[in-house]
């Protein structure tokens, strides 16, 4: 079944709870579809959904399965054992994959765009997507995290654009079918799927070449041999990144004493007024870049969206500020890749401070054994560094390795370096040490935000 807008069909959605699942889900009723789907537990997005006309079924059972239904669309949880998938197979339904069905719904807007890479693809995201509302574009959102003006993940609009993030794990991304692309930055990571960063650079090649003749693919010149990325495309390509390589770039860059960062953008009609980002850090001065470069090609006013950018606060998890305890600020970040970690705590280091703790949750065992060393001389630009478990995430091998063998890297750079097993110790211990004036940032991608919550009692 290919999803059409004007043809009305009945779609069910195997782990309808999750985020992006539901908000897919919420696209369909709105067009005036029929949507069932299962979870493994109510939630508050199975409730929103029955509220919005939605069946949703408790527990994953082959007698949810009815041959009525159209198509289904499962995610990267469900397996073919799974006894929904198999009543489906039995049934002869079309099944599709969570990014394949994605792929479905953008076929039917005219003004596709689909912003990847292997960091900033949220923020960017958000970035872009503020600018479409500000713009009154009317546009339908699919955020890879919670933007808090549209109050989630996914804005459902009413015109022919539509946005959303790419991600590259398990060549979702090339499922997808955008008029407009971006291509953030490109490095190793997935390395439990992917063999190499060659393989990797092959699969944004193929990315790129997903935009048709009458698209635009927008990428940073800062790539390393940015042209193997784009040779052979048929579409538009523009570029953005530090310098004047690039056809958009920032200019006079600095930082205010708030740690708000300030610059001009060079672009191809010329120099624009200084534009205020509140969201620190170099590579957030690049994520809007990028994201000013996209509202020009679709010649959006770039003054409305330099206002825009001025009243961006972030994507919740991105550099989040969480509260003050006892004189301590608290902060929340979502990055679980050295780089992103780099960024993150040279981006800290211009807020005023006295010592800077990190607190940070190595995701997956093949990761951290994979960048180990990385993460060691990332985490030591911080003072003072906490580490959890390992959250496994979709891993059940721990390689033979823990957060103890972070420790050692860590320790070798001259740096303190703490491991907790559990959060109510790491909390005990920070309650301890931190003084008045110390910053304090929970990083990773698994649950370690909780720790900064319990902490000023959210």
């Amino acid at each position: 079944m290919q999803i059409d807008f004007n043809k009305k069909g009945h779609v069910y959605f195997m782990g309808i709870g999750g985020i992006s699942m539901s908000g897919l889900a919420q696209i369909l009723l709105s067009k005036g579809f029929t949507v069932s789907g299962s979870d493994r537990a109510p939630s508050e997005l199975t409730d929103q959904l029955e509220k919005e006309g939605a069946t949703i079924y408790i527990g994953q059972r082959s007698g949810n399965i009815s041959k009525d239904y159209d198509l289904c669309v499962y995610t990267a949880a469900i397996h073919p054992d799974n006894p929904e998938y198999i009543r489906c197979q039995e049934l002869g339904i079309p099944m599709v994959t969570r990014a394949e069905f994605l792929g479905q719904l953008m076929l039917n807007f005219k003004n596709a765009v689909a912003i990847s890479g292997t960091h900033g693809k949220t923020t960017t995201s958000s970035m872009a997507g503020e600018m479409f509302l500000d713009a009154a574009l009317d546009p339908t959102l699919s955020i890879g995290g919670i933007l808090p003006s549209i109050n989630g993940n996914i804005r459902i609009g009413s015109s022919d654009y539509f946005l959303t993030e790419a991600c590259e794990y398990t060549n979702s991304f090339l499922s997808l079918f955008p008029k407009y692309a971006l291509i953030l930055n490109i490095e190793e990571d997935h390395l439990d799927f992917f063999k190499d960063l060659n393989e990797i650079r092959n699969s944004f090649h193929n990315f790129a070449s997903l935009v048709p003749e009458d698209g635009v693919l927008i990428i940073s010149a800062d790539i390393k041999d940015v042209d193997e990325i784009t040779k052979d495309l048929k579409c538009k390509v523009v570029t953005f990144g530090k310098d004047d390589k690039a056809d958009y770039y920032p200019l006079y860059i600095h930082t205010t004493e708030e740690g708000y960062s300030v610059f001009r953008l060079s672009s191809p009609s010329g120099t624009t007024e200084e534009i205020t980002l509140r969201v620190p850090g170099e590579h957030n001065v690049l994520n809007a870049v990028a994201a000013l470069a996209l509202a020009d090609t679709l010649k959006l006013d770039l003054n409305t969206c330099a206002k825009t950018l001025y009243k961006f606060e972030g994507a919740k998890r991105r550099f989040e500020y969480k509260g003050c305890l006892m004189g301590v600020d608290v902060y929340d970040d979502y990055a679980h890749h050295p780089t992103e970690i780099r960024a993150t705590l040279n981006a800290a280091k211009n807020y005023p401070h006295n010592k800077l703790w990190v607190v940070f949750q190595p995701h997956t065992y093949s990761r951290t054994k994979a960048f180990m060393d990385d993460f060691a001389k990332a985490l030591a630009i911080s003072d003072n560094i906490v580490l959890t478990d390992i959250y496994a995430a979709r891993e059940n091998d721990n390689l033979g390795i823990s957060s103890e063998d972070l420790v050692e890297k860590i320790e070798e750079l001259g740096k303190k370096c703490w491991h907790f097993s559990s959060f109510s110790d790491i909390e005990n211990f920070l309650l301890q040490k931190c003084i008045p004036g110390d910053m304090l940032i929970t990083m990773g991608a698994g649950d370690v935000q909780k720790i900064g919550e319990n902490l000023l009692g959210s």
